[in-house]
C-alpha cells in the first residue's frame, strides 16, 4: 500500500533529513535548499562525524549522545541509522515526519554500494518505521573537474520528490535518487533503474607499516567503468542521466525459495 494519501492529508509537509556524512557536510546543506523548495517544516537529525560506510548500523556497546544545535537541528554521536531511530523514537514522536530524505551524498550510491551506503541506511530505518523515505546522492569524479555539482542535485531533486509524492510507493520499499556529474543547466532525463552490478576486483588493501613495525591497511576502491547493461543505475550515471531506483527491503531471492523448498520437501 503506497503512503501517498498520508503524505498528501497532511496540512504541511514535515521533513526529516539525515545523511552520513555528518550535520555540517556541503551535502546537508545542499539536502537543507532542496527541501525548502517542498516545505517550511524540516527537521535536521544527521551524525556529529562521519559515517561513509556505516551501512545500516546501530551504535548498541556505547551510549548515544544528542546535541541539540538550534530548534529543530540535532547532531547525534551515533550512526545514520541511530539519527533516524532517535529522531522517530524521541525527538518527533509527538508529530513524525512525513517524508525523510537522506543525503545530498557526496559520490554516487550505485550498485552494490548501496549495502555499504550510510545514505541508504537512513532511508532502510525510515522504511522500516513507516516512514516514506528518499536517499539522494550527487555523482562526481565521471568528468574533468574535481568540484562537486551540489547545484545539480539542488535544481533536479524537487520536482522527481514531487512527482514520487503523487505516484506513491509501497511500504517495504525506499527510492534512491543518484543525479550524475553534469552541470546543474543542463536539461536531464529521467531514468527508472534497477540496481546494477559493479566489478569489485577494484578492491584494493593498502598494506603499510607504522613506526613500531607493525602493519596496518587501508581498504580503497579503484572503480573500474565496465559496461552495465541498459536499464540499471549504473548505465544511467555513466549516460550522464538522473537515475531513480525503487529498493525492496524484502532481500529474500524466491526463485531460489521455491528451488529449495521442493528440494527440501523431498
Amino acid at each position: 500500500m503506497a503512503k501517498t494519501p498520508k503524505i498528501a492529508a497532511a496540512k504541511k509537509l514535515r521533513v526529516l533529513l539525515s545523511n552520513d556524512d555528518g550535520i555540517n557536510a556541503p551535502g546537508m546543506k545542499c539536502l537543507v535548499r532542496i527541501a525548502k523548495q517542498l516545505t517550511d517544516d524540516i527537521w535536521i537529525v544527521a551524525p556529529e562525524t562521519e559515517q561513509s560506510g556505516a551501512s545500516h548500523s546501530l551504535t548498541l556497546h556505547d551510549p548515544l549522545r544528542l546535541r541539540q544545535v538550534t530548534k529543530r537541528k540535532y547532531a547525534v554521536s551515533g550512526t545514520p541509522t541511530d539519527c533516524v531511530v532517535l529522531a522517530i523514537a524521541e525527538i518527533m514522536k509527538d508529530t513524525l515526519p512525513d517524508l525523510i530524505l537522506s543525503g545530498v551524498n557526496r559520490g554516487a550510491n550505485l550498485a552494490d554500494d548501496v549495502t555499504y551506503s550510510g545514505t541508504i541506511a537512513a532511508a532502510m530505518e525510515g522504511t522500516v518505521l513507516g516512514v516514506p523515505s528518499i536517499s539522494l546522492s550527487q555523482a562526481w569524479g565521471f568528468s574533468d573537474s574535481p568540484v562537486v555539482k551540489w547545484g545539480t542535485a539542488e535544481r533536479h531533486a524537487p520536482p522527481i520528490i514531487r512527482q514520487l509524492i503523487k505516484t506513491g510507493w509501497p511500504d517495504d520499499v525506499l527510492i534512491n535518487i543518484n543525479f550524475p556529474d553534469q552541470v546543474a543547466t543542463k536539461r536531464l532525463k529521467i531514468e527508472i533503474t534497477g540496481q546494477g552490478r559493479r566489478d569489485q576486483s577494484s578492491l584494493e588493501m593498502e598494506r603499510r607499516v607504522d613506526r613500531r613495525g607493525i602493519p596496518y591497511y587501508w581498504t580503497g576502491f579503484q572503480r573500474i567503468r565496465s559496461n552495465p547493461p541498459a536499464g540499471t543505475d549504473l548505465h544511467a550515471i555513466y549516460a550522464g542521466n538522473i537515475s531513480v531506483t525503487p529498493l525492496h527491503m524484502d532481500l529474500t531471492h524466491n526463485a531460489t525459495l521455491r528451488s529449495l523448498r521442493r528440494n527440501f520437501a523431498s
